[in-house]
């Protein structure tokens, strides 16, 4: 059985006994990240730790662990994960368990810490290869989506819309303007260079994001952070997604129409072998 980590101890994950009225299960009060390792190498775990205590604090949700306990958490459960191959880590803090429920914040209670892992299944080559279709749906999720909280029905309703269309993905549109997909962050490619939507309430700051900000600006291809028209997705030479478990993944259908040439861009190709080679690949 894959190990897991549970409020200070490593065991089954079988093991591990959530009370019914912990608050994530009550109230969804709580936050998660999802780090992946390749090969058994952690990949940007410092600024997941990052976002997950910034999101932590501004919670409210004290746990008294330092970026050097989550790291040591992460670091173990990699080593001890018994998976071959890739995979991600997944931390989930919750304000824990009082003796009764209310919706106002319970004083004395210990935050609940779980930690699991998973192989990672990485996209398909045909994904890199001929790009993947989606369609866009109106954003329905609650206001701070900058926070990476567990509260995820808005996303998982919008991935089954997805699903349920034969698609990869949703682009969510807010008032005219994109914002993300599902689960990852959206990219438009317009005369060579590439605009995401500005990191604001209405966002994920994804990790992937930032290394893709990073790898533009090494490679020197024009990066800008702005509102994206939801009209502009009809005129862009690419598209793309990104998220640790998507990757950069180039979109190529939308709403059933092609985006640019109706294949993966030239943008796309010289930041994903970039990001590649930040992978160790």
């Amino acid at each position: 059985m894959t190990i897991s980590y549970w409020n200070g101890r490593y065991l089954p994950l079988d093991q591990v006994q959530v009370s019914p009225l912990d608050r994530g299960f009550l109230f969804a009060d709580g936050l998660y990240e999802v780090t992946a390792a390749y090969n058994g190498r952690l990949f940007e775990a410092e600024a997941h730790i990052a976002r997950l205590q910034r999101g932590l604090a501004a919670l409210r949700i004290d746990t008294g662990m330092s970026a050097g306990d989550w790291l040591g958490i992460l670091e173990r459960l990699t080593a001890e994960s018994g998976i071959d191959g890739d995979l991600t880590v997944y931390l989930q803090v919750t304000r824990g368990a009082p003796t009764t429920r209310a919706h106002g914040f319970p004083a004395g209670v210990t935050p609940t810490v779980f930690g699991m892992v998973s192989p990672l299944k990485r996209p398909a080559a045909a994904w890199r290869e001929q790009g993947v279709a989606a369609l866009t749906m109106p954003d329905i999720r609650w206001g701070r989506c900058d926070l990476k909280t567990i509260a995820l029905l808005g996303s998982v309703l919008a991935q089954q819309a997805a699903t349920d269309a034969g698609v990869v993905d949703a682009i969510q549109i807010r008032d005219g303007f994109v914002t993300e997909g599902a689960a990852t962050n959206v990219f438009v490619v317009k005369d060579g260079t590439i605009a995401t939507p500005v990191a604001d309430h209405r966002i994920l700051v994804g990790i992937t994001r930032q290394v893709i900000q990073r790898l533009a600006a090494t490679a020197g291809v024009p990066f800008v952070e702005r509102d994206v028209r939801a009209i502009e997705l009809a005129s862009a030479d690419e598209v793309w997604i990104a998220s640790t478990t998507k990757e950069i993944t180039p979109v190529t259908t939308i709403d059933g129409r092609p985006v640019g040439t109706g294949t993966p861009g030239p943008v796309w190709g010289r930041i994903a072998a970039l990001f590649a080679e930040s992978q160790g690949r």
